[in-house]
């Protein structure tokens, strides 16, 4: 044992990456239908592994978790400001009711099982998983009149004490609560209600799981057989392809051969020709042409190019999409079509007369020659998908950290807004700037789920390991009847706020419910978890209303709990 206490003295980061390791493997253990999953195996892992003794500097874990909510909020921005609107107001009141009651059920503890000032105010910041209520109770201690300092000092100390004890699960519980309990007694597939929740907020455009493909490709390559009677023949390849949105003709085949043909070529009875594009489009072409489809021989190949550009040239703004079209062909033997159109983030349905607006997304598919042609009349084209920006990436980072020093006082309490609602707020309006200006944030899906998935679980397993020694050889000292308050404290108020929230306030959607949860009691692991069973970013919009509700209420309950109950330490 001495050994690995020396090893983790001398690398602590080596018993993060084992808590890592560890809790996720067992997280993956299932028992029924219940899954632990790997934050909260994490968590516990870091527990156990706590025992150690290892020390890793508290500035690591705040980044960790800053880099985290950054992602998280990034990936949520274009959604969550569509989102606002007057239901914003019902999931503002389960924030309230979800504090109130943990206020209510804090005292109520206090004054059944005479706990003084301190302990009491530590039963609410390990209970309720808020630490700034060990900040603003330890004040208020501080400050009592007709308090012998020595008292003052051992409610400061029963103030850490009661943290410790009920902050494991204070932190467990509400993962426990939002990715089993509820969704059992209320029967949901969260990540089935997520993806739904996600269709309707992308219009029916589903987020794929890993594994996951759409069987119905979009674009497809057919070839047909020119007849006497189909309305081709005669027609060049550049009258065919003048008109056509979201196909072209790409090739001509004549008695076995393709043709090397220019603009001024036509098409004879017989010729054989291979037509790309959307789905839809090619089958229109065929119903309206009514030629005989064939066979593609095996291993043909048609080489061309998706490339996504960014609207932003004066002549294109305002001129409809086949337009643009006809204008981009003008004089082409071969022509491009459209294959996507993205606006404010979203893929919309594409129609002839679709009027473009600056800063859409076109994505062009054709050959490389043909898109190069036309790509300077219609704008810049997207940055590589796999590269980060790191420009916006770190300023959106220091412009959180910024936000979260901003402090504040009511009636009197400070209140620090915290890096972690700063780096949220400015992922937000990163991603939500992102959606309206695709020249900047490029943020690949594949990096922020790495920054997202990483910084949740070093965040978490520091916690574990922070907090695993302190609450153990609190729990030897005191017994197990402050661990079973914290229990109360940290279950009684999601029940409370769950099932109000869902009945009278009317927030019906399985996953804005449960972020409404994790939201209102301010607890990140559990947002966290409810993260990775959801599969995507849809408990953002209702976590961080109630998030930054809970964050100001929370942390005025210190003084509030010290002024309310009268039981002094040591008397």
């Amino acid at each position: 044992m001495e050994i690995i206490s020396n090893l983790f003295d001398m690398a602590p980061f080596v018993a993060l990456f084992i808590t890592l390791s560890l809790g996720y493997m067992v997280g993956k253990i299932t028992i029924g239908r219940f899954v632990l999953g790997g934050v909260a195996g994490t968590l516990l892992m870091g527990v156990i592994i706590g025992q150690f003794g290892v020390h890793i500097d508290p500035g690591v874990k705040s980044i960790f978790f800053a880099l985290f909510i950054y992602a998280v909020g990034y990936q949520g921005g274009a959604q969550f400001f569509k989102a606002l609107n007057f239901r914003t107001i019902n999931i503002l009141l389960s924030a309230v009711v979800m504090t109130v009651s943990g206020l209510l059920c804090v005292l109520a503890a206090a004054w059944m099982f005479d706990l003084d000032r301190g302990t009491a105010a530590g039963l609410a910041a390990g209970g309720l998983t808020q630490s700034a209520i060990i900040g603003t109770a330890g004040d208020a201690i501080a400050r009592l009149g007709g308090v012998t300092e020595e008292a003052k000092h051992l409610m400061q100390t029963n103030v850490a004490v009661g943290y410790a004890v009920t902050y494991i699960f204070g932190s467990l519980g509400p993962i426990l609560m939002v990715t089993w309990v509820f969704p059992t007694l209320m029967k949901w597939d969260i990540r089935a209600e997520a993806i739904a929740l996600e269709e309707k907020n992308s219009n029916g455009k589903r987020d794929l799981a890993p594994g996951e493909f759409n069987a119905v490709t979009a674009l497809v390559t057919r070839a047909f057989k020119v007849s006497k009677d189909g309305g081709l023949a005669g027609k060049t390849l550049a009258q065919l392809n003048q008109h056509a949105l979201a196909a072209c003709i790409e090739l001509i085949q004549r008695d076995g051969k393709v043709l090397d043909v220019d603009k001024f070529t036509a098409l004879k009875e017989g010729d054989v020709i291979v037509v790309t594009g959307r789905r839809n489009a090619v089958h229109q072409l065929q119903d309206g042409l009514a030629d005989n489809e064939i066979a593609l021989p095996e291993g043909y190949e048609v080489i061309e190019e998706n490339r996504q550009l960014i609207a932003d040239n004066r002549k294109l703004i305002g001129k409809s999409l086949q337009e643009i079209k006809e204008a981009s062909n003008q004089g082409s033997m071969r022509g491009i079509y459209v294959t996507d159109y993205i606006r404010e983030g979203n893929s919309i349905e594409m129609t002839p007369d679709l009027v473009v607006k600056k800063n859409d997304v076109i994505q062009l598919t054709g050959t490389a020659k043909d898109i190069n042609r036309v790509e300077k009349n219609i704008g810049q084209r997207m940055g590589s998908a796999n590269v980060t920006d790191l420009v916006v990436l770190g300023m959106g980072m220091v412009v959180g950290l910024l936000i979260g020093l901003i402090s504040f006082r009511i009636a009197g309490i400070p209140v620090t807004i915290g890096s972690g609602a700063g780096c949220l707020i400015s992922g937000l309006i990163v991603g939500w700037l992102r959606s309206r200006n695709p020249h900047v944030a490029q943020f690949p899906v594949g990096a922020a789920n790495f920054i997202r998935d990483f910084g949740l679980a070093a965040f978490v397993g520091i916690v574990g390991l922070e907090a695993g020694p302190q609450a153990v050889d609190t729990i030897k000292e005191h017994g197990m009847s402050l661990l079973f308050l914290g229990m109360g404290v940290t279950i009684i108020p999601q029940i409370i706020s769950f099932f109000f929230s869902y009945f009278v306030l009317k927030i019906k959607n399985p996953v804005e419910a449960l972020g409404c949860v994790t939201g209102g009691r301010s607890a990140n692991p559990a947002f966290a978890a409810l993260m990775e069973k959801t599969g995507n970013a849809t408990p953002v919009f209702s976590f961080t209303v109630t998030y930054a509700v809970a964050n100001v209420l929370l942390t005025l309950w210190g003084p509030i709990i010290v002024g309310i109950i009268t039981l002094n330490a040591g008397m």
